[in-house]
């Protein structure tokens, strides 16, 4: 007994020294969930934090279930409100039970048991030896003359293990029964307050002391223990909160990033309607496209003044073998989605104006690495264009030209400026910067489309409500006001991507919107990216593990998801179109013989001029839109002729861009038509196309290697 009172003493001490007081409980709890929230405080995502424990959002009293109260007390405390911290009655049974070795329900109270939860040290001792136990004494009796009754009992339904790694009545609640601790019922509050007497308990042991518990809150009904029994059985299953619950998990991580990691909750600039919407419209597109070997995708929603995040659905959820891939983050090369940034600088710099005219034509340039040879999509060419059909329909040797214009050091400073960040250097990707060589994020991609949006102005984007703005200038100017006028008005002409795209395309919305769709390499990612009047949307369809997909455009791919969430956004907004910034002037123009037809055109003040034609044109005789062109061999190639195989059976292809062509080699003729297998002998030679006059229109130079023949001196 002495050694008692000593190792109590010590712990008297103690307790008194580390009672903290409600309000430093109460700020030092952690969820083991962050919970995120849309900008009008709904529910958008869990997030785990803590993999040690489940415990959920701080409960006040008063949100907690009357029933869920009283249970807890008649099971665990009956003389709470009585007692100063230590139910004297309770110990003096308890003593007495353990003398005559009989069953009494336990002295400790639900303040001595908060205690003992809130010291390390008597949590490390455990709660059943003497020592701990006159700990938790001493710790109640300071918990009472600091803290209200109220208070003790909010703090202990916060704190309380119930089973495995669930503390505290909100994860509770929402684990076992789906709900929230004011919804409790008596049966489901009978089962919660008997956890809290058994925590690891079976199922059956559970049950039975719920139904006991039942009996004493209802005692003029007569319980249902069987069903009680079932019920227990299912409840005891669940370890985690509703999945409903989860709309947004790649935005959540997000928000953790920016917010940190003890923000709890944290509130988003998202809206959970357009969320869901795009959620499952990218589903539903999904869906519809299978067979052709797609499954990802992502969405992302600006809005054009803030720059808030409005949508952020990263993945494509089940349907996806990688769910946990961001698809708004990942880098994937973005094809022709980056060109109305090229003809902006190009308009900007004034070597072009939207009216300019590109030849798109079989074109090979020589770089560094070997020829670089361009194709359109469809593997036609239009003859000269108009920069605005060049650039509508997605012409993409036109664009090529461009870049040799403006060059790929420049452009890359270009995108750069207009927040899009690329690893390496503008000579490092070379000429097929202009196609969309190198990898961006839609993240970036969509935000430099709002820069346009914009008028040329950039900013960073918002996820967090409330976030301040950056230090500095806000919206630094990325393009000309005036160039990125031109390129929406461009953008957003049906007429002018009626060539590649039809007069009917889903890109054509019931409302002003400007939007650019684009298809990588291989069809391994295709985007549609556009912007109305007050928003911004970036659509992102493909395969996380880069495959690559079956017969899926931008258009049949990330357009559909781009109209449906644009539809959703304007469903009772109007989108008008912008207004003309000073220094923009439009005017009527016409164009030469069998070129396009007379329109009125935008341009940057002094580079207006009213007829645009070929140069090599007389004014009255059709140009020429499709001259002749060799596609195959290339000027330069080097053929090596095999020694085992007969020379008879070792042939060339020619390949000409049109029908009926007429080929020379060396001066002499060869044959007629857009392929000709030519059987080659060691030696340089002329290739050659002619037309009916017998003027030659394109030539190359090739040089055949044979076994045994010097290929002589070089050139």
């Amino acid at each position: 007994m002495a050694l008692a009172l000593v190792a109590g003493g010590l712990c008297c001490a103690q307790a008194a020294h580390a009672v903290p007081s409600f309000d430093e409980v109460r700020r030092d709890y952690r969820p083991s969930d962050l919970r995120v929230l849309d900008r009008q405080g709904e529910l958008l995502q869990r997030l785990r934090t803590d993999a040690t424990v489940r415990r959920g959002e701080w409960t006040a009293l008063a949100d907690i279930s009357p029933a869920l109260r009283s249970a807890l007390l008649m099971s665990e405390d009956r003389r709470f409100y009585e007692h100063s911290g230590v139910d004297w009655r309770a110990v003096t049974a308890a003593a007495w039970g353990n003398l005559w070795n009989s069953r009494t329900r336990g002295a400790s109270t639900i303040t001595m048991q908060l205690a003992g939860l809130l010291d390390e040290d008597l949590k490390r001792g455990g709660s059943r030896g003497l020592v701990q136990k006159m700990g938790q004494a001493v710790g109640a009796e300071q918990l009472e003359r600091g803290w209200r009754k109220d208070q003790i009992l909010e703090a202990y339904l916060n704190s309380v293990p119930f089973r495995g790694e669930i503390v505290g009545i909100d994860a509770l609640s929402r684990t076992l029964f789906g709900k929230a601790p004011q919804g409790l019922d008596a049966r489901e509050s009978a089962l919660a307050a008997a956890l809290v007497r058994s925590p690891n308990a079976g199922r059956a042991a559970v049950a039975r002391r719920a139904c006991e518990l039942l009996r004493q809150m209802e005692p003029e009904q007569r319980p249902d223990c069987l069903a009680l029994d079932l019920f227990a059985e299912a409840a005891l299953r669940r370890r985690a909160f509703a999945a409903g619950e989860g709309i947004a998990p790649h935005l959540a991580r997000q928000a953790q990033r920016q917010a940190g990691a003890n923000a709890s909750p944290v509130r988003t600039t998202v809206s959970a309607p357009l969320q869901r919407l795009a959620s499952l419209a990218l589903e539903r597109q999904l869906r519809e496209l299978r067979g052709r070997h797609v499954q990802d995708g992502a969405v992302l929603v600006l809005d054009n003044r803030s720059g808030e995040v409005l949508a952020w659905v990263g993945s494509s959820g089940a349907i996806s073998e990688s769910p946990e891939v961001d698809g708004v983050l990942a880098r994937r090369q973005p094809g022709s989605t980056l060109k109305p940034f090229l003809y902006g600088q190009a308009i900007a710099e004034r070597r072009l104006t939207a009216a300019s005219l590109v030849l798109d034509s079989p074109e090979q340039i020589p770089t560094a690495g070997g020829l670089y040879v361009p194709q359109n999509y469809d593997r036609r060419f239009k003859g000269d264009v108009s920069v605005r059909t060049a650039l509508a329909a997605s012409l993409n040797v036109p664009a090529v030209r461009t870049l040799v214009m403006v060059g790929p050091d420049a452009f890359f400073a270009q995108l750069r400026a207009a927040g899009i960040e690329l690893p390496e250097s503008g000579g490092y990707y070379g000429y097929s910067l202009a196609l969309g060589s190198p990898e961006v994020s839609l993240l970036q991609l969509t935000n430099a489309y709002r820069m346009l949006a914009n008028g040329g102005m950039v900013s960073p984007t918002r996820l967090l409500a409330g976030q301040p703005a950056p230090a500095g200038p806000t919206a630094p100017r990325a393009l000309d006001a005036g160039a990125a006028f031109i390129v929406g008005d461009m953008l957003s002409d049906p007429d002018a991507r009626s060539r590649t795209f039809g007069t009917d395309s889903l890109l054509a919305t019931r409302f002003w919107t400007a939007v650019k769709t684009g298809t990588s390499k291989d069809m391994r990612d295709n985007w549609a990216v556009g912007w109305s009047q007050r928003y911004t949307v970036g659509v992102w369809v493909g395969n996380a593990g880069g495959d690559a997909m079956w017969d899926v455009s931008g258009v049949s791919g990330a357009a559909p998801v781009w109209a449906e969430v644009m539809a959703w956004l304007h469903r009772d907004t109007p989108s008008r179109a912008p207004a003309a910034p000073p220094g923009v002037q439009r005017r009527a123009i016409r164009f030469g013989a069998g070129l396009e037809a007379p329109r009125g055109e935008w341009f940057l003040a002094g580079t207006a001029q009213p007829v645009f034609e070929r140069a090599d044109s007389d004014g009255d005789a059709p140009a020429d839109t499709n001259p002749p062109r060799i596609l195959e061999p290339a000027a330069g190639t080097i053929v090596a002729l095999d020694p085992d195989i007969p020379p008879r059976h070792q042939r060339i292809w020619l390949v000409a861009a049109q029908a009926g062509a007429r080929w020379r080699i060396d001066g002499k003729p060869a044959g007629q038509g857009a392929r000709l297998a030519w059987m080659p002998w060691p030696g340089r030679h002329r290739i050659a196309l002619v037309d009916a006059d017998g003027r030659e229109r394109d030539a190359v130079s090739i040089e055949v290697r044979g076994a045994g023949v010097r290929s002589g001196k070089p050139r």
